[in-house]
């Protein structure tokens, strides 16, 4: 049996355990062990019952847990891998470990799993969340606009300010980034984030309806029926036009219910009987964009 009361374990930890290579390469293939990165395991049933987000954090986790031993410390997690410890949306975005030390790594230091970069931290540069050192919340934003483009860049920068990332603070730091590669999907990003947004669907959403040249809506909007009060997605008010987006359980920790999905609809039966034309949106569309465009402005159209 594997040791009880831990899911990660290193080689050595296994070894002490009473395990040789061939038992550890058995239980590998019966799936009882998952290989994370080279010299680091975890619990197959742990790993199989997460959700590809947590898996992306436990990735780094493994990395933090597999190099405790040998590493002399030094880097801290930064990029996208400190995003990923804040929590914030990422958008179609690889699961490789970004760390940032002052020193020039050498090229057999870090796994192909690590992206290295160099760069001198001050103290107040550096926090720990969850007992891993990463770079602040506003410079992990500017770090990662610079290295995404500008719609991952979007859904990352309405999440951050929706966390209480600092605007100003962000603003400073891109001010002294002119010529750098990535600072114009930076500062557009920082321009057009709205932190109302409470999904990377939400936010695709708004930048595909202001890329088509659609009427802007008004996003979270309250609207009122016989059932009380309800939040929509977006609305055009003056049209009672509410488009919903319905993809929000890819990126949150919960499956909605079938009690959920019931509530949902007759909220929308109550809107629909005041008067409300609903428009409802799934991850496929926002990659239809023409279809998404005629269907919008159809609607519109009518409700006008």
């Amino acid at each position: 049996m594997l040791p009880s009361g831990m899911d990660l374990w290193r080689t050595c930890e296994l070894l002490e355990s009473g395990f040789n290579s061939r038992n550890i390469a058995s239980l590998v293939q019966a799936g009882d062990l998952v290989r994370l990165r080279h010299g680091c395991y975890i619990h197959g049933s742990t790993w199989a019952a997460q959700k590809p987000w947590v898996r992306s954090r436990q990735l780094i986790a493994a990395h933090a847990h597999g190099t405790l031993t040998t590493s002399g410390g030094g880097f801290v997690y930064s990029h996208t891998s400190a995003a990923r410890l804040y929590g914030l949306f990422l958008w179609d975005v690889d699961d490789r470990v970004h760390i940032t030390q002052e020193s020039a790594p050498s090229r057999t230091s870090h796994g192909r799993d690590v992206v290295p970069h160099t760069r001198a931290l001050r103290t107040g540069d550096v926090v720990f969340v969850d007992g891993m050192p990463c770079t602040g919340l506003e410079r992990t934003v500017v770090d990662c606009c610079l290295m995404l483009n500008y719609r991952q860049s979007l859904v990352l920068m309405d999440h951050a300010l929706r966390k209480g990332a600092d605007p100003g603070k962000i603003r400073q730091m891109s001010a002294s980034l002119a010529g750098r590669n990535g600072v114009i999907a930076l500062r557009r990003a920082l321009e057009n984030a709205d932190a109302r947004s409470e999904s990377p669907g939400e936010t695709l959403t708004r930048e595909l309806i202001h890329r088509l040249r659609i009427e802007p809506p008004e996003p979270q909007v309250v609207a009122w029926s016989a059932e009380g009060q309800h939040r929509l997605d977006f609305a055009w008010r003056t049209k009672t036009v509410a488009l919903e987006f319905d993809g929000k359980v890819k990126y949150f920790d919960y499956e909605p219910t079938e009690e959920v999905i019931y509530k949902e609809r007759q909220r929308e039966k109550a809107l629909t009987e005041e008067g409300w034309t609903f428009i409802r949106v799934k991850w496929q569309h926002l990659f239809q964009e023409h279809d998404f465009k005629m269907r919008v402005l159809r609607t519109l159209g009518k409700a006008g």
